[in-house]
């Protein structure tokens, strides 16, 4: 992936002057404590008080921070404000009314409720076609995925818990109208964040020998 280069006449940004300030040492430490400290917190455990305008502008910004080879920003995220909840209710509804005309009243008001819980939601959307076409779709993908991982981490160092939703919903016309997709776009998940009034133990991580190997010499 061909990201950013670097460009000696370009000004420092405020966040890394910081951490030059803040040493090397220190600022991975820093850092490793943010990435390492983060974990899934369900929808259903978030609560208020959700990002402030401040909190979600940083953010929302971070996701600018992602790998992205020609600059195609192969990603946008939709945000549903509480006066838009009903709407994504009835979307939710009739997906899954489209997939099982024998649905439940019981499980209609399930998918209903999954619109109405953590204080932040957003849809993320992949933009896997167009502009360039030497950045195939997986590269955009990792970008996204990118973009996604800076909105979790900078959500969970200013003190919220994040969750990533997704389901069948996601492929449903429905759902696609609602959001208006695009040719060559995908949802990819909801993104969830508030603050958490619950937390489950976190989960033991993975040895790095187990997803790391070394290509032989021969």
């Amino acid at each position: 992936m061909n990201d950013d280069v670097h460009d000696p006449d370009v000004a420092v940004s405020p966040a890394q002057a910081r951490m030059a300030q803040a040493g090397p040492g220190e600022a991975a430490e820093l850092l490793a404590a943010v990435i390492h400290s983060r974990q899934t917190v369900l929808p259903r455990r978030l609560g208020d008080p959700g990002p402030d305008a401040g909190q979600l502008a940083a953010i929302l910004g971070s996701a600018a921070a992602a790998p992205d080879h020609a600059q195609l920003t192969p990603w946008r995220f939709v945000i549903v404000p509480r006066s838009a909840r009903d709407r994504l209710a009835d979307g939710f509804a009739e997906a899954l009314v489209a997939r099982d005309a024998q649905a439940t009243p019981e499980q209609i008001a399930q998918a209903r409720e999954k619109a109405h819980r953590a204080p932040l939601l957003m849809l993320a959307i992949g933009c896997l076609e167009g502009g360039d076409p030497e950045v195939d779709a997986s590269e955009r993908l990792i970008s996204a995925g990118c973009a996604i991982q800076n909105i979790l981490l900078t959500a969970h160092a200013q003190g919220f818990g994040a969750a990533l939703t997704s389901g069948k919903a996601l492929k449903s016309p429905a759902l696609h109208a609602l959001f208006g997709l695009g040719p060559g776009e995908q949802a990819l998940c909801f993104i969830n964040i508030g603050t958490p009034h619950r937390r489950k133990p976190a989960r033991e991580r993975p040895a790095v020998a187990h997803y790391v190997s070394v290509l032989p010499d021969r």
